[in-house]
């Protein structure tokens, strides 16, 4: 082979090369053979590297290392910041690298001259670091470990093993393992996956000339940790995460890197809740001077065991530690504090709301044996309040506890029961454990009909929740899906056929719809209603053509005679559900062929449509330019039944409605009203609440006609509700004539509850492991008390019947986020909280014709209040703590409905006429 060349003394480098071969260029320092193709001399100085990091042999790097934290409410001010920064000097040398290969390298990493400091340095004389040493923030125990070499083993420029000492506290190694990882890098362009202290994450590498930047997918991270969040985006929280490593290199070697990683969070429905993480590391080079000797062998073990035999394998992805907390109560201490703020007549206020969220903390770290025996210790006033804690809590030992109390087969404990299976179904992150439970209960003894009916209802929402989850495979699952719809086609009473169609409006099952489409046409009374009712809770894509069809033979009524609120059902699910040109027209004529007050109500219900700009509105004004469907004939019905869709509160990315529609017979007696009310933000909806009031068979009462499909109908009123996307037991306020009767002689005029207790609405909580080496944590918890109530009232004497509906609730929402070093935690909290009231009130007057009726929507005064505090605390217990309160009110108003109603409410509730004369005349 001819040589053609020579040699370069440039820089230390002797360069021997032959054209059209493969050259070898051999470091004075490092012997480290790289392999390039050049173009000519220069362009091969500047572009040939090595696959990663090399060092050189012999030589000590001496580098500066710093690590920061701060923690903020998203504003991004300093001085409204908590956090904290460790600092030390670093050394850094090569102690083998294996002579078959040089990018198989073995380096140790020494950290020296460790210090603890604030970020924030206007803190000043607050400080919590100010006169103490390093060793006394950390112990002395830590600051050793922490400054105890630990050797790293690359190859290409990854991390094949990290070694440590055995039996170190594992947030010290964890700042070890976050320094380390700063050393795993690649000198070329491209994407991949490593595994560094952040987990298996997929980063993205951008090589220029004598930078690399390494960005790092956070989210693709694979990590164990704990946590879980509310399915449903409007409850939920969001969250974005970003992290950036840039590598100034020179001569194969890094002079400077900068890390910075960042967390950034906000509660989706409320964005004044919010709060962010910044994490930074900064390593430089300052010097490099002699040091070992590269040491000789073909193994990295070998090489390893001669250093020191204690050192051992240790994963390099961070590692999961709890601080210790020193002086905690015990639970029955901490519930003994916690129970006064739960009492009965504390419930309207939001420090019981927030006791109940801090408890259920405390619970969840609990085990069964102390969580059983408060709850056997605790009297009737406050132990069901204790039942929702318990059951909220959703760990197995909280779980195990709460079935070991309750006995299902007495009827003695009813309310407990029931506040436990509705704790269930408000469930943020239910399990199989838990379905699994509720359906051994079912298939068990239980003393109250009541009880095992809403035992069936709460399958069906935990059924709904897990398929969310994508758990629709797991065995108690398809368990209970065959437990629902077989019971269904085999259920031979109304009260199961009942209770089964009730657990299928929660559970929501593709396969249940042709069920509900039988029961819904061929059914009679409230359970055609019912099914119908649990069809319009289906999304879009189930409402399919041949749904349609047999929606549309309801309507019409072409096989049989149906009730109003069953057909007026029918037509609700098509026009909300992309309608076709067809069935909006046929809709539109059947206008004017309708009984009275059905006729008003669906021309209210298109008219709402057009008003409010529902997604059915465009097909609607097309058919309307057709003069068969719109005339004055078809428009111009008189009568009292209405539909109104408004805003409660609009921006542009979320909304919260309310609807209010109300139908009544031909005799001017409610058949139905039904208030809902929406959360969307963006596409994603929640049904907050919806209350609907039923009567029927009470036109005896006035000696009037009962409508088309009613005649044989029995006296009946009753109230069901939807909280939160869950439907809960119907309640009912009399069932039959005689019934009635006693109840109207007997009537007190107190409302009758539907559900009331105290409610975990949002729960969130995360476990960041930063590339640092510190921990975070994410917790965002919402709970609520509530009491809604309903009554209807009867007057024969005055002609009148009332309903109302009361809406009593208070919102706590909290959110802590903190940084753990084990040694010294900075941390935000916040605490936001109103207390609300909605009442619905519909008035009729049935002693003229046409019937006079007023509704009223009206919401209360609410005030508003929201907390913060900031604080950075060391292990020792010496803290710094700022804390700021915020205070306003939410002005009470009457939600508008349409004009008719205004007018109507004027004659109804019109002054009276002044008496105070004293005259004769």
């Amino acid at each position: 082979m001819e040589e053609r060349g020579g040699v370069y003394a440039g820089r230390g480098l002797e360069l021997v090369f032959w054209e059209w071969e493969v050259v070898t260029v051999m470091s004075v320092f490092s012997r480290s053979r790289i392999k390039c193709v050049p173009a000519d001399v220069y362009s091969f100085i500047y572009s040939c590297h090595t696959t990663g990091l090399s060092l050189n042999n012999d030589r000590l790097y001496k580098l500066t290392y710093s690590t920061e934290v701060l923690l903020d409410w998203g504003k991004g001010k300093l001085q409204d910041s908590v956090g904290y920064r460790i600092s030390s000097n670093v050394d850094v040398a090569l102690l083998w690298r294996n002579p078959d290969g040089d990018d198989d390298q073995l380096i140790q990493i020494t950290i020296k001259d460790v210090n603890v400091e604030n970020v924030n340095q206007q803190r000043g004389e607050k400080s919590i670091f100010k006169g103490k040493s390093p060793s006394k923030i950390m112990g002395k125990e830590n600051l050793e470990a922490l400054q105890r070499p630990t050797l790293l083993h690359l190859i290409h420029g990854k991390v094949k093993e990290f070694y440590s000492y055995q039996n170190e506290a594992v947030a010290i190694e964890n700042i070890k393992r976050g320094l380390a990882s700063l050393f795993q890098t690649q000198l070329s362009s491209g994407t991949t996956n490593e595994v560094d202290i952040s987990g298996n994450c997929k980063v993205t590498y951008q090589a220029h000339q004598d930078k690399v930047v390494k960005i790092k997918a956070l989210d693709s991270c694979k990590i164990a940790r704990s946590g879980f969040t509310t399915p449903n985006q409007v409850l939920g929280v969001s969250s974005k995460a970003t992290s950036v490593t840039t590598y100034k290199i020179e001569d194969s070697f890094v002079i400077a890197v900068l890390a910075e990683e960042t967390h950034n969070f906000g509660l989706n429905f409320l964005q004044t809740i919010k709060g962010k993480i910044v994490s930074k590391q900064k390593l430089e080079l300052k010097t490099t001077e002699a040091g070992p000797r590269l040491m000789s062998g073909k193994q990295a073990a070998a090489i390893i065991k001669a250093v020191d035999s204690k050192y051992t394998a240790i994963p390099i992805v961070g590692q999961v530690f709890q601080s210790q907390c020193k002086g905690c109560p015990s639970l029955s201490e901490l519930w003994q504090s916690t129970r006064k703020y739960l009492q009965p007549d504390n419930l309207s206020k939001a420090e019981a709301v927030r006791n109940f969220l801090a408890f259920i903390q405390h619970l969840r770290t609990a085990k069964k044996e102390e969580i059983l025996q408060i709850l056997k210790m605790e009297n009737k006033e406050v132990l069901p309040q204790l039942v929702d804690a318990v059951t909220s809590a959703q760990t197995s030992d909280s779980l195990e506890a709460i079935l070991d109390f309750l006995d299902f087969k007495s009827d003695s404990s009813i309310i407990l029961q029931e506040r436990f299976l509705y704790a269930c179904g408000f469930a943020s992150h239910p399990n199989e454990e838990l379905l699994r439970a509720l359906i051994s209960k079912f298939k068990g003894s239980i003393g109250s009909s009541d009880i095992r009916e809403t035992v069936m209802i709460i399958i069906g929402t935990l059924v709904r929740k897990l398929c969310q989850n994508e758990g629709c495979k797991l065995k108690a699952v398809v368990e209970a899906k065959k437990l629902i719809l077989g019971g269904l086609e085999k259920a031979e009473k109304k009260e199961d056929t009942r209770m089964y169609l009730l657990a299928l409006k929660n559970a929501l099952l593709p396969e249940g719809i042709p069920s509900l489409l039988k029961y819904a046409e061929a059914g009679e009374g409230p359970i055609s209603h019912l099914a119908a009712t649990a069809l319009q809770r289906y999304d879009l894509p189930f409402i399919t053509d041949e749904v349609k069809k047999t929606l549309n033979r309801i309507y019409h009524q072409n096989r049989k005679v149906h009730e109003k609120t069953v057909r007026t059902a029918a037509a609700a699910i098509i026009l909300n559900n992309n309608p076709s040109y067809m069935d909006v027209k046929n809709i539109l004529l059947s206008i004017g062929e309708l009984p009275q007050e059905m006729n008003k109500y669906m021309l209210a219900i298109v008219q709402d449509i057009l008003r409010f700009e529902m997604p059915a509105s465009k097909i609607v004004r097309r058919v309307l330019k057709e003069m068969v469907a719109h005339n004055y004939d078809r428009f111009s019905r008189s009568g009292s039944s209405s539909a109104y869709t408004g805003y409660i509160e609009r921006s542009p990315r979320s909304a919260s409605t309310y609807s209010l529609d109300i139908l009544y017979s031909g005799s001017g007696i409610l058949r139905r009203s039904n208030l809902n009310i929406f959360q969307y933000i963006g596409k994603a909806g929640l049904h907050g609440s919806q209350v609907v009031i039923e009567a029927q068979g009470l036109e005896a009462l006035i000696a009037a006609t009962p409508d088309e499909g009613e005649e044989n109908l029995d006296s009946y009123a009753g109230m069901s509700a939807i909280l939160f996307d869950v439907q809960l037991r119907p309640v009912t306020f009399f069932n039959g004539y005689s019934d009635l009767m006693s109840k109207m002689l007997s009537a007190s005029g107190d409302p009758i509850s539907v559900v009331k207790g105290l409610i975990l609405l949002i729960d969130h909580s995360q476990e960041l492991q930063l590339q640092s080496g510190l921990k975070a944590n994410i917790e965002v918890q919402g709970g609520l008390a509530i009491d809604i109530s309903g009554a209807m009232e009867f007057s024969l004497w005055y002609r009148e019947s009332k309903t109302r509906v009361k809406n009593r609730v208070t919102v706590v929402i909290t959110t802590d986020i903190t940084v753990d070093s084990s040694f010294v935690k900075a941390g935000l909290e916040t605490s936001t909280e109103t207390e609300a009231g909605l009442e619905f009130i519909s008035t009729v007057q049935f002693s003229q014709y046409p019937f006079l009726v007023c509704m009223q929507m009206d919401k209360d005064e609410a005030p508003f209040r929201q907390f913060e505090k900031k604080y950075e605390r060391l292990s020792t217990g010496r803290g710094y703590v700022s804390q700021k309160r915020k205070e306003s009110v939410l002005a009470g108003c009457e939600f508008p409905l349409h004009q008719e109603n205004s007018e109507m409410c004027k004659v109804v509730f019109a002054p009276q006429l002044d008496s105070t004369s004293s005259g004769w005349f």
